[in-house]
């Protein structure tokens, strides 16, 4: 009855935290010394896509490399659309980044001759080698270590298995002037009440959105709830018709969501048909090492060519003790399922993984809501452009975080806003047909992959157009009839951010990165970004 609920949780912090990956921890341990840090986390604290990340984090570290090699890099793989001076900013701090994350503990992988060097990898799109590992389990390393640390600092509170619902502005507060950060409503998962954390500075690293295909790398958190409340706030959304597919996820009726990282093509595995023929050779003078978004596109191609349900990956000619000790997560894993990799291929196919694409964001790492900060894959930089990098991620997470934290405490003039009222839920009742829920998120998916995916068409991106927008309609409906449930929410802002990016691939009359649009194939001789931003 509702005369026995507890009364909603309210809290009040010198700095919110929405989401607990290698971003929302590096900006709550630099910002904790200083202030109060909340950190709110539907999950695990450890749950995030930085925990499920193999490759590692891409910095120049060796004699041999450059910050003009890595710049060059990540021009040429963002197909024209990066920001320069972002690149270059982000690139010249990756060395004092990799220093704090290693003071912090983490233990990145030595050279078995030197002990003094790091074992760099390389992976596609590289010209050097300057990938940073802790084995195949980098981002798990990286992970462990950061909350620890948070874990221990008496100023960082975890609020673990809780979901933001919606962030509080100025405007929805009825303060006239400038768009400004006030705090969120947050969903306390075990009790399924709406709770208030009060907040003048906000800083946004929820991940990506993933599970808005059908076929993901990413784990069941990457619904793209950052992306959709900032878009709900008034803050400008921008490229998001580039999702990034990687080319080679395990092919495993048992495999949910398995990765097979780039690195083992960095180390010689090459890309195989079901026939046993190499491929990439005729698709790309860099073969097996071209960047993501050709590669997959050449593993769909072939099996659209074929019919196969897969491509091959082999790395049987190479050495089967160092492939043990080089991937030892990997070949684990494989080994589970039947597949022994040191004496045959691994199945593979292309599934969705990251977005290049999200919320506007300067130097700072501030979106244009006053004092909204964005870092990591919730954020839209200008780092990746059209196609990221490999390893770029975890190193443009870290180095935002840094740079936000850094704003935020020559920030003296915070403004006063009043109380954040509790969240009503009117005449909300408890929601009773949950397979309404579960039937909208498995249609989003499946339109999503067949109709946004690697390749699209003009008739494709109309037909998803229509769709999301019935499916929006419902589930809007269906939101402020009944008591919010995690799954609520996550549909809702997986309904969102599926039309965002159906609507950002629409407007984009051309094919560049990883945006392939077999009626525009021709790319712009300009490269323009897709901005969006909510009508107010």
């Amino acid at each position: 009855m509702e005369s026995c609920r507890l009364r909603p949780m309210r809290l009040r912090s010198d700095c919110l935290v929405i989401g607990s990956g290698i971003a929302g921890l590096s900006f709550a341990l630099e910002r904790a010394d200083s202030g109060t840090v909340t950190v709110v986390t539907k999950k695990a604290t450890a749950e995030s896509a930085t925990n499920y990340a193999q490759g590692g984090i891409a910095a120049v570290m060796a004699p041999e490399d450059s910050f003009e090699a890595h710049v060059a890099d990540t021009l040429r793989a963002g197909a024209g659309l990066c920001d320069p001076a972002v690149v270059r900013f982000v690139v010249e701090r990756g060395p004092p980044a990799i220093e704090r994350l290693i003071e912090l503990g983490v233990r990145f992988d030595r050279h078995e001759t030197c002990a003094t060097d790091y074992d760099l990898g390389r992976e596609g799109g590289h010209t050097q080698r300057r990938v940073l590992h802790a084995a195949d389990f980098t981002g798990q390393e990286i992970e462990r270590v950061l909350v620890e640390r948070c874990e221990a600092h008496p100023n960082i509170r975890i609020l673990a298995n809780h979901m933001a619902v919606d962030l509080v502005t100025s405007r929805k507060l009825g303060v006239d002037g400038p768009l400004r950060m006030a705090g969120a409503y947050v969903l306390d998962e075990a009790r399924g009440e709406v709770g208030v954390v009060e907040a003048p500075v906000a800083l946004l690293a929820a991940g990506g959105c993933g599970k808005v295909y059908l076929y993901t790398s990413n784990p069941d958190i990457a619904s793209g709830d950052g992306i959709a409340m900032a878009y709900r706030a008034g803050a400008t959304i921008e490229n998001m018709e580039f999702i990034q597919f990687h080319p080679t996820c395990l092919y495993h009726p048992e495999a949910r969501s398995f990765l097979i990282s780039e690195a083992l093509r960095g180390e010689g595995a090459t890309l195989r048909t079901a026939a046993g023929e190499a491929f990439m050779a005729r698709h790309d003078p860099r073969g097996d090492l071209a960047p993501r978004d050709v590669v997959a596109r050449s593993i769909d191609h072939e099996l659209k060519r074929s019919g196969d349900d897969c491509v091959f990956l082999d790395c049987t000619h190479l050495d089967p003790a160092f492939l043990r000790r080089r991937f030892p997560n990997i070949h684990e894993r494989c080994l589970g399922l039947g597949i022994d990799l040191t004496k045959q291929p691994i199945p593979v196919v292309p599934a969705a993984h990251y977005c290049c694409g999200g919320v506007a964001t300067n130097l700072d790492g501030e979106t244009d809501v006053a004092n909204l900060f964005a870092a990591g894959e919730v954020a839209c930089t200008g780092l990746h452009g059209a196609n990221r990098l490999a390893s770029n991620s975890l190193l443009e997470g870290v180095v935002f975080a840094q740079a936000a934290a850094r704003c935020v405490r020559e920030r003296t003039d915070l403004p006063d806003l009043p109380a954040i009222p509790d969240w009503d839920s009117g005449d909300a009742s408890d929601p009773s047909e949950a397979i309404l829920v579960n039937a909208n998120w498995g249609e989003i998916r499946q339109l999503m992959w067949n109709y946004v995916g690697i390749v699209r068409s003009d008739k494709r991106l109309a037909r998803a157009a229509r769709r999301i927008q019935l499916l929006q309609d419902e589930i809007r409906q269906y939101y402020w009839d009944f008591r919010l449930t995690p799954d609520l929410v996550e549909l809702r802002n997986l309904a969102t951010v599926a039309d965002l990016i159906i609507t950002a691939a629409s407007r984009r009359r051309e094919s560049r990165g990883l945006h392939q649009n077999l009626d525009h194939p021709e790319t712009d001789a300009e490269a323009r970004p897709t901005r969006l931003r909510a009508l107010s």
